[in-house]
């Protein structure tokens, strides 16, 4: 386990333009009428891109909004650290970042150690390893550290997928004290099966005896066996905010991954079996709102449900055949009713300071 001490490093240059450079057609949320187009394929003006350096010396890449965007009633709302899902960038989300710092609050997203252009963990430049989820949180530890001690409160921590997955955890374990949680479509669960996860993870586990744990589980997709082809299906319904992924993976090729290792199949059974349990998540007594959907591919329906269930400040916004996995960036009208079920949320839990 890496040690407890950090710092942090200058920006990086990556030679792409910020969005008040250009903008492009086709690629922009109009959103409300009244706000320029967003250019989902260029930095944000007001954002800036860095990196800080974990304990051990692992530099982890991050971007922030500075909070000097005040909201529609004059008030600065606070904070909001968002984590991405196995496999992402956060270049995937900036879309709903720049929305939240336009709403007025002070906004930070970080790759994950092993993702995005924070290096690799396995033995190449395309399949997501990890020998323990533990290493993930004890990064996300350190950097709310420093991130809660530089910005205003309330302070919520957001996550999609495996990153609604890390941050949740991080709270059980005590690593963070968040005023909110947001979790959208978080890996609770691997999608719902008729195989008990007590055979699937010894099957992983056996996976790891006989073969190099860091070898890919599966082919090129995000689900075990489904062909690459199908992968737009499984995310979003979305034709063009999935090509906004596939344009930054090309022009900025650090970003690619693939599938992730078996190591890192058996670790998140572990940790999800132990994270979903009853008793562990009645620890949890943050106020916590889950985007979800039934239609979901990747992650489980009824782990979500169960987790509702034994959340003790737990609710749920849900959706159905509507959305795939990535509601953040699905469709407009998917995407605006879940932006504005976690608005609602927010300004009735974790109100301006």
């Amino acid at each position: 386990m890496p040690p407890n001490s950090q710092s942090e490093t200058g920006a990086t240059d990556y030679r792409l333009p910020k969005s008040n450079q250009r903008q492009r057609q086709g690629i922009i949320h109009s959103g409300d009428s009244t706000t320029a187009p967003f250019d989902r394929r260029a930095i944000p003006a007001a954002a800036s891109e860095s990196r800080w350096e974990a304990s051990d010396g692992h530099p982890i890449r991050r971007i922030d909004w500075p909070g000097d965007e005040a909201g529609s009633d004059g008030a600065v709302r606070g904070s909001i650290l968002f984590l991405p899902g196995r496999g992402d960038h956060y270049e995937k989300y900036l879309e709903t970042l720049d929305e939240w710092h336009r709403g007025g609050w002070r906004v930070t997203a970080a790759d994950w150690r092993g993702q995005g252009e924070s290096g690799r963990l396995g033995k190449d430049d395309v399949t997501g390893h990890i020998s323990d989820f533990a290493i993930w949180t004890h990064d996300l530890a350190e950097l709310w550290s420093r991130w809660t001690a530089e910005t205003p409160g309330p302070h919520v921590l957001a996550g999609h997928s495996m990153g609604g997955h890390l941050v949740l955890r991080s709270v059980v374990e005590g690593r963070t004290r968040p005023d909110a949680l947001v979790l959208v479509a978080p890996m609770l669960g691997f999608s719902d099966s008729f195989i008990p996860i007590g055979i699937t993870h010894a099957a992983a586990k056996l996976m790891n005896r006989v073969g190099d744990p860091m070898r890919p589980a599966w082919k090129w997709s995000e689900k075990p066996g489904e062909p690459a082809a199908a992968r737009h299906a499984l995310l979003t319904h979305d034709a063009e905010r999935y090509a906004d992924e596939l344009w930054w993976r090309e022009n900025r090729p650090g970003l690619r991954m693939g599938p992730g290792s078996w190591g890192w199949v058996e670790r998140a059974i572990a940790s999800m079996r132990w994270l979903g349990r009853s008793d562990t998540l009645e620890k949890i007594d943050v106020p916590t709102l889950i985007v979800a959907t039934s239609n979901d591919k990747l992650v489980s329906w009824n782990a979500v449900g169960h987790a509702v269930r034994h959340l003790p400040k737990g609710e749920l916004a849900a959706f159905g055949d509507e959305a795939h996995h990535e509601i953040l960036r699905e469709v407009d009208a998917v995407r605006d009713r879940a932006m504005a079920a976690i608005a609602r949320f927010l300004d009735r839990v974790a109100p301006p300071s």
